[in-house]
C-alpha cells in the first residue's frame, strides 16, 4: 500500500536498485587476465592454489585483506538518503 506521492511497490523498487548497484559494484571489482605470481603491493609470492582458484588475482592474501578491510570502512553509503530525509 502506498502513502503520499509514493507508488506501490517503491520501497522494493528501492531495495532491488541498492542490490542491483552492490551486485554492479562488487561485478566491476573482480580480478580479469592473467594472475600475477608475486603480489602487485609486497612483492610477496602468490601461492599457485590461490592463482588457480581466483583468476586474474593480483595481490596476497594479507594485501587483499587489508585491502577488503579498507572497502567495508566506506561501504554502505546509501545514495537515497535516510526515510527521515525523504519526509521532510
Amino acid at each position: 500500500m502506498a502513502g503520499g506521492w509514493a507508488s506501490d511497490g517503491a520501497v522494493q523498487e528501492q531495495i532491488d536498485s541498492s542490490i542491483e548497484d552492490a551486485i554492479q559494484r562488487a561485478r566491476s571489482q573482480l580480478p580479469t587476465g592473467e594472475s600475477l605470481s608475486h603480489c602487485a603491493e609486497c612483492e610477496a609470492p602468490i601461492p599457485e592454489a590461490r592463482r588457480v582458484a581466483i583468476r586474474g588475482v593480483r595481490l596476497c592474501v594479507s594485501c587483499q585483506a587489508q585491502l577488503d578491510q579498507q572497502q567495508s570502512v566506506s561501504a554502505g553509503y546509501n545514495r537515497r538518503g535516510s526515510k527521515d530525509s525523504q519526509l521532510r
